[in-house]
């Protein structure tokens, strides 16, 4: 078993919510778990899932690489998104990612040598008048993001990670 007992709780607590006839419909909810507990989804943790909720490892799998809040390979220990739809891009996004790439050393879909950072392109996360945005972990989204905040942002990461 890849995942701990704690982590089949709170997906035993997202399949509930749901008919047994419907279980695929926590998938997603699933997947976050897993994510949260491993840092990302490999194949084999794929096919626990599907093997857990009873549903086809290939649909598992196809949930998995539509989304790209999914991690398919391991990555840093703070992924840091940067969205780049055409507002935001417009809108300081360009010029928050080139700062990050500098800054860290890394381009997109990179992470950092000391597996610190992963830098991300990312589509619209529905804050385009707060441009230009980063999501930190897929949890944190932060907004204004001027070259000031950013380094800010990555030393606060940086000593988290301490």
């Amino acid at each position: 078993m890849l995942l701990s007992e704690q982590c089949y709780q709170k997906i035993d607590r997202e399949l509930a919510k749901y008919p047994d006839d419907q279980r695929q419909s926590a998938v997603m909810a699933a997947l976050a778990h897993a994510q949260v507990e491993l840092g990302w989804i490999s194949p084999e943790t794929m096919q626990e899932l599907a093997d857990y909720i009873r549903m086809p490892a290939i649909a598992v799998q196809e949930v998995a690489t539509f989304y790209n809040m999914y991690n398919l390979k391991p990555i840093g220990k703070h992924k840091i998104t940067v969205c780049t739809n055409l507002p935001c891009a417009l809108s300081g996004g360009e010029r928050a990612a080139q700062h990050l790439k500098q800054k860290l050393g890394i381009d997109y879909r990179d992470t950092t040598a000391d597996g610190e950072f992963t830098l991300m392109e990312g589509e619209c996360m529905g804050a385009c008048g707060d441009a230009p945005v980063l999501l930190v972990n897929n949890h944190r989204m932060c907004s204004f993001m001027s070259n000031d905040k950013i380094d800010t942002l990555v030393g606060e990461l940086s000593g988290s990670a301490k």
